[in-house]
C-alpha cells in the first residue's frame, strides 16, 4: 500500500513507515537513515511532511537527528522499569535475562556536606562512606553508582565483592530498604563519567538521585546512578484522582 492511498495525514504514515522499516531491519541501530530528498522521495511526500515526522520520531526518541549531518536510528533501551517500581539495579539487570556485575572504584569516608545532612535528617551524621563503582551488564558498562551511607553501617572493605548495595545492607543492618524519594534528572555528555560507560558523544545520560528509607522510614542510603539513557528506558503509571 503506498502513502498516499492511505487518507490519514500524510505526516503520521510516514512515521508508522519508518517505524515499520526499522522494526523490519531495513534500517539499522544507529543507522544513518537515507537523505530528506531521497526519503522523501521514496515515500512520496513532501520534504516538509517528512521534516514534521522526524521531529515526532525524535520527540518519541526513535531517532536523532544531528544538524549538518543526518538523522539517525536510536538504539533500543534495554532494561525498562516502572519508576514506581523500586528495583536494585541488580534486579533490573538480572530481569532483562544478563549477568549483573560490578566494576569497583573506589570507596572513602567523607565529611558530608550541610545539603546531606539535612538529607539524612532526622539521623545525625559525622562522616559519610563513599562508594563509587560501575554496574556492568553481560561485562559491558551501563550504570556509574554514587552511593553514600552513614559511616558504619557497612565494612568499607566489604563493598569490593558486594553486587547489590541493598543485599549488603541488609545483611549488615539486618534493615530492608522500603522505599526511595526519587528526582529525575537528563543530562548531557558527562567528561569524566561518560567515557567510563563506553557513551557516545551526543549520548544523554538520566541521573536519578534517591534517597532510600528502611520500613522504620529510617534515612539509610543516598545514591546518585547515572544510566545509560540508549541501554535503559523509565516510565510511570499515573492515576486521576
Amino acid at each position: 500500500m503506498s502513502i498516499r492511498q492511505d487518507t490519514r495525514h500524510l505526516y503520521l504514515q510516514v512515521i508508522e513507515q519508518i517505524k515499520r522499516d526499522i522494526e523490519n531491519g531495513i534500517y539499522q541501530e544507529k543507522q544513518k537513515l537515507p537523505s530528506e530528498f531521497q526519503l522523501s522521495k521514496s515515500l512520496g511526500v513532501s520534504r516538509a511532511t517528512l521534516r514534521e515526522a522526524l521531529r515526532i520520531l525524535e520527540e518519541e526518541s526513535i531517532v536523532t537527528r544531528r544538524h549538518g549531518v543526518g538523522t539517525f536510528v536510536n538504539p533500543k533501551p534495554v532494561f525498562s522499569s516502572g519508576i514506581e517500581e523500586l528495583d536494585s539495579v541488580t534486579g533490573m539487570i538480572s530481569k532483562s535475562g544478563m549477568t549483573p556485575g560490578s566494576q569497583y572504584l573506589s570507596a572513602e569516608l567523607i565529611e558530608p556536606t550541610e545539603e546531606e545532612r539535612s538529607r539524612f535528617a532526622p539521623v545525625e551524621i559525622h562522616n559519610l562512606a563513599k562508594v563509587e563503582r560501575v554496574r556492568t551488564a553481560d561485562g559491558q558498562p551501563v550504570v556509574y553508582c554514587v552511593d553514600k551511607l552513614p559511616q558504619g553501617l557497612i565494612p568499607l572493605e566489604q563493598v569490593r565483592e558486594a553486587d547489590s548495595m541493598f543485599g549488603i545492607l541488609e545483611q549488615y543492618t539486618g534493615k530492608s530498604i522500603s522505599y526511595a524519594v526519587t528526582h529525575i534528572v537528563p543530562i548531557g555528555y558527562h567528561e569524566r563519567i561518560s567515557p567510563i560507560l563506553n557513551s557516545e558523544p551526543d549520548q544523554a545520560l538520566l541521573l536519578l538521585r534517591q534517597m532510600h528509607y528502611s520500613y522504620e522510614d529510617e534515612p539509610m542510603l543516598l545514591s546518585s546512578n547515572y544510566f545509560r539513557a540508549d541501554k535503559f528506558s523509565f516510565h510511570v503509571l499515573r492515576r486521576r484522582v
